[in-house]
């Protein structure tokens, strides 16, 4: 399992702000920790940032993705009365915001709030049963007019993220808290580098490790980065919607925290390479590594432009099966990310160019 540093790099990824478009100092922490495990460092025009590990060959290259954005708000008023109103960058469901705390980034530090809307004491009976839409909320920073937000030195266009502390539960079996989406992704290649290096692990490819940016908002970062490594295969980690919840049937998420690591089948953007899938579930079977078969039929990964990317590129995706994604805490089994680092190991040793053109061999 994690040693000490790795569960240090984790907490720290997950408590660092960084919403879309925002992901600098996530991606900067993220830099500084890999490089001793890496033999070049690349990076896009965005903001992603990416990681070379030299195997026997140059060709083929090996592109694993993690996206670092999380998904978070931001500001796009403030009313006269000092309170803030935003708009949301990635997906938010309504029901999980009213009483959240947040952290508003200024140009002169960080501000604390709450996403508050007009309480329910004074609502007529009817309009107290309806939902409340984030049209009609707001972040209150605690001021009481617009002279004292601008004091706080906040404008239109600051981000917002939610305020959430990293934590171990269940006797450190699972971790709890913000960003897991999909910084869970970055981290199981962070450590799948760093025991690469330490453990002097051969492989016959070039891996690429990329902490991509604004995926939230379009799978942008995955696009360009696609471009400057140019890739023969495509390994997205990710994280999986995990269905052991109250009132989720099995077609609608199959996968199930605690039980490993899942590989999506199809998603709404992308339908793996089938040779590269079944390698996958190969490779689980004979190391004995548990693997959940699962599909997203409403959502999309950096998988999509990747996979499209010049001539095209075989990709799967990997996810670490999470509970309660783009909300304020999310839980995922530490044995699974464990799991999905074994896995994703596994699979670097045997993608030689003879295994990888056998993808697209007809």
């Amino acid at each position: 399992m994690f040693n000490n540093k790795s569960l240090k790099l984790m907490k720290e990824m997950m408590e660092a702000f960084g919403p879309s478009g925002f992901e600098r100092e996530v991606n900067s922490l993220f830099r500084k920790y890999m490089i001793p495990y890496a033999d070049e460092v690349i990076s896009d025009k965005l903001g992603s940032v990416g990681f070379v590990a030299k195997g026997s060959n140059e060709r083929p290259r090996i592109l694993v993705t993690g996206h670092t954005d999380e998904v978070g708000f931001i500001v796009s008023s403030i009313t006269d009365e000092g309170y803030l109103t935003f708009n949301q960058l990635g997906g938010w469901f309504d029901q999980v915001l009213l009483g959240q705390r947040v952290v508003v980034r200024g140009n002169k530090g960080d501000v604390h709030g709450v996403i508050a809307s007009k309480p329910p004491h004074i609502l007529p009976e009817e309009e107290r049963k309806k939902v409340v839409e984030k049209k009609d909320m707001f972040i209150d920073i605690g001021a009481t007019n617009k002279d004292e937000v601008e004091e706080c030195s906040l404008r239109v266009g600051d981000p917002v993220v939610p305020f959430s502390t990293f934590q171990l539960i269940q006797n450190g079996r699972v971790a709890m808290g913000k960003a897991f989406d999909d910084r869970i992704g970055a981290f199981v290649f962070a450590e799948a580098f760093m025991r690469l290096k330490e453990q002097k692990i051969e492989h016959p490819n070039t891996l690429f490790g990329v902490a991509t940016v604004q995926e939230e908002v379009g799978l942008r970062g995955a696009t360009t980065i696609a471009h400057v490594v140019d890739p023969d295969v495509a390994i997205i980690l990710e994280v999986d919607i995990a269905g052991d919840v109250p009132g989720i049937k099995p077609q609608d998420a199959q996968s199930k925290m605690g039980k490993g690591p899942s590989i999506l089948t199809f998603d709404a953007g992308m339908i793996p390479n089938q040779p590269l899938k079944e390698l996958v579930i190969d490779t689980a079977k004979q190391c004995k590594i548990p693997l959940q078969l699962t599909q997203m039929k409403g959502g999309r990964t950096d998988g999509a432009p990747i996979h499209l990317s010049r001539a095209g590129c075989p990709t799967v995706v990997l996810c670490v099966p999470t509970r309660h994604i783009h909300s304020h805490n999310g839980l995922l089994s530490l044995k699974d990310a464990e799991n999905a680092v074994n896995l994703l190991i596994e699979l670097v040793k045997r993608l030689d160019k003879k295994t990888v053109d056998g993808f697209t061999d007809i």
